[in-house]
């Protein structure tokens, strides 16, 4: 009866539910002096448990983060102006939840981008559906939908992200085109999802650096009414980091 009922649960996809009911069958000591309705509280745990964890895998594995990065890995003593607070705050996700967004600042090195993917990584393990883009290849990406007619379905899977991370903004020149595209999508999650924005120029010079007055107005406007703001300073990790190895490598 025990193996019809477990077939019956992988057909039926219970699979954290299959596996919990196989435990009990095989640590009957562990559960003969539960009640019946103990022990399917136990099998109904498992299978929420079960369905969390497999979505979280599937919304990382969609989130295609450039790092692996965690909120308890971050690094603080590295003198860089992050206040360990603020960052703390980020990581409960309430600025997921009211839609706002998050402008990441700072030198080369500085962890911009490590910290927007450990905010990321926690988000998916909330639930929120993630995406991260090179800003260039995210332009890239739409003139290609352009081209093979997919740009408004691009756009809709876009907004439907509760959290876009666009890496290296202001990296480049936008042309008349990917301004644009720019407008669309910052006007499409304006006030419904959040945006996270990482790049190496002070946001007091993103005005000039996406190059058109009227459009600028517009895009920043959507972007920084209801944004966080991290300035990051200081020496680039990265550079320390690798004076370190070689240190430890001569020695």
């Amino acid at each position: 009866m025990y193996d019809t009922v477990l077939q019956q649960l992988r057909h039926l996809k219970l699979t954290g539910m299959a596996n919990a009911l196989a435990m009990q069958l095989e640590q009957p000591g562990n559960y003969d002096g539960l009640s019946v309705e103990q022990r399917l509280q136990l099998l109904t745990d498992a299978e929420q448990l079960d369905r969390d964890q497999r979505k979280q895998q599937r919304l990382l594995k969609a989130a295609k983060l450039k790092l692996h990065a965690t909120g308890q890995d971050i690094d603080y003593r590295h003198p860089r102006g992050l206040q360990q607070a603020k960052m703390a705050s980020l990581l409960q996700c309430q600025w997921l939840h009211k839609a706002q967004n998050l402008l990441l600042t700072g030198p080369c090195g500085s962890g911009k981008t490590y910290l927007a993917c450990a905010l990321a990584h926690t988000a998916c393990m909330k639930g929120y559906s993630v995406k991260y883009y090179r800003l260039s290849r995210l332009m890239l990406a739409l003139r290609q939908a352009k081209a093979d007619g997919t740009y408004s379905k691009v756009l809709q899977q876009l907004a439907k992200q509760q959290m876009l991370i666009l890496d290296d903004w202001g990296l480049e020149p936008l042309d008349t085109a990917q301004r644009n595209d720019l407008m669309e999508i910052m006007d499409d999650r304006n006030s419904t999802a959040s945006t996270v924005v990482i790049s190496q120029l002070p946001v007091n010079q993103w005005y000039q650096s996406i190059g058109d007055n009227t459009l600028a107005d517009a895009i920043l406007d959507r972007l920084i009414h209801n944004a966080h703001r991290i300035e990051l300073k200081g020496e680039s990790m990265r550079k320390k980091q690798l004076e370190l190895t070689d240190h430890e490598h001569l020695a």
